[in-house]
């Protein structure tokens, strides 16, 4: 089966367990009365997968990686891509990336399994003055990019034929535990070589091959492992994912201590360039591979780029979803989405964080946030729990307001007044 066609029927596969999350936890978490609908609105973060590589050629009828898949090299301004659309919808996109060929002293011939090559792997083709322009770009745009791990050359190579994946196999059965802890070795080792920062908290695995909890004869769960690296955060397809089924909240779920979440289906396939995007988001995550957001001129990448704006932007506008800023409010408002109830009794509301409460340990701060939608102007003030950041979007015949509360009392239940303004 190639990438193409393993990736669409992962797509299609995960399009209606997808689609069935995004309408129930929408449905479960608004409440209507009178002219007032209130929601706790879905996050929707970007991520996007297969950053890294410097070719874009598929390889892999040479048993080399599948990389990009399209027919240019990659270039500095490609990872300029990537902030142009964070700044544009003001959100910090999860750039998942690949790191072998960003090894500029070919310290990767040490472990044969991490690349092709094996003990003979020569980067130097790839070892040039764009290694310190992309590099430069990564830094100084911290508030718009997301450094996130998806691995090191992509495959396993236990001979000379590629295996996918990284990080387990086509059953989800994670790789033998030491060659794991070495590939996070050197992970980390090429960050530090090119001065990328400190490890990742965030993990996207490579193939979409992964399993939730403990796979294989395997002690620990790969979740585990890489928690003891820094990784709070795992996104991947459950279509693709050994014991979905073990995911304890439907679209996401709790593995050793890591949130899992469902990554859903993405709207173009993982190797189109130069297409502008179009269709309707049915989970969290807005899925892209690389070459989806670029061009096959990197002069016009801007054009692809304003494409996934005009796409994405109004999603802060609809009363049951929201643009996640990063990925720490992405998680935060996706337990409150599913967790946190609401309902509304008259000129009031109740927030109930009960269930929430029980996830305290995956929030990393006490905001949520709410959308209510009215066809009069209104005002909101509460003694339990602190208002700030009121938005106003106003159609023709009514409001649609994005309120940020704060439950910094810990409170179970809190409540909101609002009155004509």
């Amino acid at each position: 089966m190639t990438r193409r066609e393993f990736t669409r029927k992962s797509t299609m596969l995960g399009a209606g367990l997808a689609a069935s999350n995004f309408l129930v936890f929408a449905g479960k978490r608004a409440v209507r009365y009178a002219d007032l609908n209130l929601t706790v609105p879905l996050p929707i973060q970007i991520v996007i997968d297969d950053v890294g590589w410097w070719s874009g050629k598929d390889g892999n009828k040479r048993q080399e990686p599948y990389r990009t898949g399209i027919d240019r090299n990659h270039v500095p301004a490609d990872y300029q891509a990537i902030v142009d659309l964070g700044r544009k919808l003001g959100v910090r996109p999860q750039a998942a990336t690949i790191l072998c060929e960003w090894d500029r002293k070919n310290i990767l011939r040490e472990v044969p399994t991490i690349t092709w090559m094996r003990e003979k792997w020569d980067n130097s083709k790839w070892v040039g003055p764009w290694l310190d322009e992309a590099a430069d770009i990564i830094r100084n745009n911290q508030s718009h990019y997301e450094l996130t791990m998806h691995g090191v050359g992509h495959e396993y190579w236990a001979d000379e034929n590629m295996t996918r994946a990284e990080w387990a196999d086509r059953s989800g059965t994670m790789r033998p535990l030491d060659q794991v802890e070495t590939h996070l070795d050197y992970f980390e080792k090429l960050l530090h070589q090119n001065q990328l920062g400190s490890f990742p908290t965030a993990f996207v695995p490579t193939a979409f091959l992964h399993g939730f909890g403990l796979t294989g004869t395997h002690p620990i769960s790969m979740a585990e492992v890489v928690k003891k690296r820094g990784i709070e955060y795992i996104n991947t397809p459950f279509s693709t994912m050994y014991n979905a089924e073990g995911a304890q909240f439907g679209v996401f779920g709790i593995d050793s201590g890591v949130i899992t979440i469902d990554r859903g289906e993405d709207l173009l396939d993982w190797n189109d360039i130069g297409e502008r995007p179009s269709g309707v988001l049915t989970g969290p995550t807005c899925g892209l591979h690389w070459p989806n957001l670029l061009h096959e001129d990197p002069l016009r990448n801007t054009e692809i780029v304003d494409a996934w704006v005009n796409l994405l932007k109004p999603y802060n506008d609809k009363p049951e979803t929201i643009l996640a800023g990063n990925s720490s409010l992405f998680r935060n408002q996706l337990i409150h989405h599913v967790c946190t109830k609401v309902q509304i009794q008259e000129n009031k509301f109740e927030i109930d964080f009960r269930e929430t409460h029980t996830l305290k340990d995956q929030l990393s701060d006490t905001r949520l946030t709410l959308k209510i939608a009215s066809d009069s102007a209104l005002t909101f003030h509460s003694e339990d729990v602190t208002l700030s950041n009121v938005k106003t979007h106003q159609g023709r015949n009514d409001y649609l307001y994005t309120l940020e509360v704060d439950n910094s009392k810990g409170l179970d239940s809190a409540w909101v007044k609002f009155e004509s303004s």
